[in-house]
Parts: structure tokens; C-alpha cells; sequence
């Protein structure tokens, strides 16, 4: 009850946030500024650091945690790496609440530099099917719903597969070793998206009864009686099968920083609903950053290995401290020589 209590409140506020920004201060369709984005990442990277708090502080309030029983049972269950003391509860469940908090960072920061990854491909189908810039917040916004059910399945499926089944863990870390070398051997290659082409396009003129061109903002228009979706509709499906391939490299990646579902789910979605600001934030420069995709592989490969060496890992004393530590370093690197070492641009040809 505790659980579900914790995590309804969370949803409901949530949702509040959503439409809060839905119904004030996007009531309109128009191009989101640059001091726009940059006020709203603050807004939503403050929130998530004031749940890191909130967690350091009384995060046993999640599993209701009142006794040492529940603590060691919470902590074995979840497989949380740290040291309880029998004889001092009170210090037992500090430690848990900073560990607990610190897991949720750093499944923030993971899901979040994963993001990035995700906006080159969302920059490259708004330029691929002609969307007005204006639209953009719409598509993201609903896009980002659609994005917490899917991570919800994903999320709590996961850690009933993790629970049953150790070996999980094992083909997780497989996985995120081999995302991380093709991200590495595929960094350069140019990604192109052919609109008529596209699979989810094809899924849908199958599927759906499709009207040839862009009405506003609407993603349906009844003509004759009829229903039918518009290119903009079209545009949020493919978002939402983009966010659905991205989601198949965020979520075990987090997994091995925690395995308690509720931290995975928490720190997902505070890391997406940052991601549609960030996206205004990054958009006009994110091609700058041309050693970031480099720096998300080393990431996944880093991860993949901490997955699969998890239990020698924890036996020498590597914690979530060293795992965050060495997750901002990559990062950090990645942009710093993106910045110092600034891609080079062909010269024009001279007629």
C-alpha cells in the first residue's frame, strides 16, 4: 500500500505538471525560444534534483520501511550494495535513503545523456516530413505520454523478469556491450529517414485512412463521415517507435544501477519530461556536439561491462558513488573535446 500510495502521488503530480504546462503556458501553438527552453530545463532539472533530496531524506517512505526486518528485506530484495548494522537501525536506513537517492541520480543522468542520442533522430524526422516549428511542442508533448505507459510496461516487466531470472542481467549487459560498439563503429554514418518509406508509415496508410496533408496542429479530421489521421499523427507514431528503440537501451542501462523498479521508473520519466525542453534547448546546436555519440557509446559498453561483472564488482566495494563518478567523466569528456576540438567544414567548391 505504501508502494502504491508513493507511486499514485507521484503520477498525480505528474500529470499536474503536464497540464499545467499544457494548459497555461502553452495554451497556444508557437516556436519555443531559446530563454523559453532554457527556463523550462532549469524548472524540470530542479524538480528532479529536489526528488534526489526528497529521497535522501525520506525515501522509505516508498516501500514503508519502519523496522530493521523491513529494511534488510527491502534492501535483499532489491539488491541494493550496501552494508546494514543490526544494531543501529536509524544509521542503517541513512545509508539506504543517500543509496536509494544516489541510485535515482544516476539513472537520471544515464536516461538523460541517452536522450541527447534520441534528439538527433527526433531533429531528423521533423526536417524529413516539412513540420512547422510551431508544432514541435505539440508532437513532444503528447509524444511524452505515449513515452510513461510504454516505459511503465517495460520498466516493471523487466524487474519481474530480473527477479525470477539472474541470468537476465547477463544478456542485458551482452546487449549494452554490443548497442555501445555499433554506436561506436556507426557514429559517422549519415541517418536518413525517407518519409514514403518509413515502416510505421506503411503500418499506418494499411491501417489507418490517411488525409494527404498538414490541417494545423490536428492529428485527426472527419471528412464525409469519415476519420482520418493527418501527417502530424503520422509524425508522433514515428516519435513514439523512436522512443520505443531508444527505451530498449535506456531502461536496462539503468537497471544496472538499481533494481528497484519504482527508482527506474522515477528516474525515467523525470529524465523525458526534461528531454522535450532540453530538445528546444539543443536543437540548434546539437551538431556541435559531434563527439557525443562516441562518448554514448564508451557509456553503454561501460554499462554492458559493470552488468556483467556485477557480482566480482560488488565484492571489491564498487558502488553507485564510482559508477556516477565515471558516467559524468565520459560525459563530460565527450562534450569538452567536441568544444576544443570543433568539427571541421568542407570548403565550398569554387566555381
Amino acid at each position: 500500500m505504501h508502494e502504491l500510495g508513493f507511486f499514485g502521488g507521484f503520477l498525480l503530480f505528474i500529470i499536474a505538471m503536464l497540464a499545467i504546462d499544457l494548459g497555461v503556458f502553452n495554451k497556444k501553438d508557437h516556436v519555443v525560444k531559446l530563454k523559453e527552453a532554457g527556463i523550462m530545463s532549469a524548472i524540470w532539472v530542479t524538480l528532479a534534483l529536489a526528488f534526489y533530496y526528497f529521497l535522501t531524506k525520506e525515501g522509505h517512505f516508498l516501500h514503508g520501511i519502519s523496522n530493521f526486518t523491513q529494511l534488510a528485506e527491502v534492501t535483499e530484495r532489491h539488491l541494493h550494495n550496501i552494508e546494514l548494522n543490526p544494531n543501529d537501525f536509524a544509521g542503517s536506513l541513512e545509508t539506504y535513503r543517500k543509496n536509494l537517492g544516489l541510485e535515482f541520480l544516476t539513472g537520471y543522468v544515464i536516461e538523460y545523456a541517452l536522450s541527447v542520442d534520441n534528439i538527433f533522430v527526433i531533429v531528423l524526422i521533423f526536417n524529413s516530413f516539412g513540420v512547422r516549428e510551431k508544432y514541435y511542442h505539440r508532437v513532444l508533448f503528447w509524444g511524452i505520454l505515449g513515452a510513461i505507459l510504454m516505459r511503465f510496461v517495460f520498466i516493471f516487466v523487466g524487474a519481474t523478469l530480473i527477479s525470477r531470472f539472474d541470468w537476465i542481467l547477463y544478456v542485458f549487459g551482452v546487449f549494452l556491450v554490443y548497442s555501445g560498439l555499433m554506436m561506436f563503429l556507426e557514429r559517422n554514418k549519415e541517418e536518413e529517414i525517407d518519409p514514403a518509406n518509413h515502416k510505421v508509415v506503411k503500418f499506418a496508410s494499411r491501417n489507418f485512412r490517411s488525409f494527404p496533408r498538414y490541417v494545423g496542429h490536428k492529428f485527426f479530421i472527419r471528412r464525409k463521415g469519415k476519420i482520418y489521421i493527418t501527417p502530424l499523427f503520422l509524425v508522433l507514431l514515428i516519435v513514439e517507435f523512436t522512443d520505443l528503440i531508444f527505451a530498449v537501451d535506456s531502461i536496462p542501462a539503468i537497471f544496472s544501477v538499481t533494481k528497484d523498479p519504482y527508482i527506474v521508473f522515477f528516474s525515467n520519466i523525470f529524465a523525458i519530461l526534461g528531454l522535450r525542453s532540453m530538445f528546444f534547448l539543443l536543437v540548434n546546436i546539437i551538431h556541435k556536439f559531434h563527439y557525443l555519440k562516441v562518448g554514448l557509446s564508451f557509456l553503454l559498453i561501460f554499462i554492458g561491462i559493470k552488468m556483467l561483472g556485477h557480482g566480482w564488482l560488488e565484492r571489491i566495494g564498487f558502488d553507485t558513488q564510482h559508477s556516477l563518478i565515471i558516467i559524468i567523466s565520459i560525459l563530460a569528456i565527450s562534450v569538452i573535446a567536441s568544444l576544443l576540438f570543433p568539427k571541421k567544414t568542407a570548403n565550398p567548391v569554387e566555381k
